[in-house]
C-alpha cells in the first residue's frame, strides 16, 4: 500500500516538471540566420523537399566505384517522409527528412533474402551510404547523394 502511494505520488511530481520542461524548449528562440553563407553551385539546382517526393532514381555508381553486374540498386521517395527502394538484392524502406539541400536516411529496414557475395556486398556499402548521408544535389536527371567518409557522392539517375 506504501509503495503504491509513493509511485502515484511521484507520478504527480514528475508529470508537471517534464511539462514545464517540454514547454519551455518550445520556447526557445530560433538562431539568426547565418550571414554570408555559401550559395550553391551554380550548376546545380536546389529541389524543394516537396519536389523530391515521387521521385524514382537508379543508382549509376557507388561513390565512383562501378556496381557489380546484377541487380540494379534503386532509391525511390513515394510520397513525403517515406523512402524505398532495392538495395542491390533486397527491398528496403524506411523514413526521409530533407530540408534544403539537407537529407538523412532514418530507421532503414530490408528484407533478408540470401545474395551473391559481390552483390551482398555491394548492397551492405550502399545502405551504409544511404544512413550516413548528409546532403544531396540534383542537376537536370542526376541526383548526387553525399556522405560522410566517402571521397565521391552515390550518382543516380532519374528514372523515367
Amino acid at each position: 500500500m506504501l509503495l503504491r502511494l509513493r509511485r502515484s505520488a511521484m507520478r504527480w511530481l514528475i508529470l508537471p516538471a517534464v511539462g514545464w520542461m517540454l514547454a519551455c524548449e518550445r520556447s526557445q528562440p530560433s538562431p539568426p540566420p547565418a550571414e554570408n553563407a555559401p550559395e550553391p553551385p551554380a550548376a546545380v539546382s536546389t529541389v524543394a523537399p516537396s519536389e523530391l517526393w515521387g521521385t524514382a532514381w537508379t543508382l549509376e555508381d557507388l561513390a565512383g566505384v562501378p556496381l557489380a553486374e546484377g541487380r540494379q540498386a534503386t532509391l525511390a521517395f513515394p510520397e513525403p517522409g517515406k523512402v524505398s527502394g532495392n538495395g542491390s538484392c533486397n527491398r528496403f524502406f524506411g523514413a526521409v527528412e530533407v530540408s534544403g539541400q539537407s537529407i538523412i536516411f532514418r530507421a532503414l529496414a530490408s528484407t533478408r533474402m540470401a545474395c551473391s557475395e559481390p552483390i551482398g556486398n555491394q548492397e551492405t556499402v550502399y545502405l551504409k551510404a544511404l544512413q550516413d548521408a548528409e546532403r544531396f544535389e540534383v542537376s537536370g536527371d542526376t541526383l548526387l547523394i553525399h556522405a560522410k567518409d566517402l571521397e565521391k557522392p552515390l550518382r543516380f539517375k532519374k528514372k523515367v
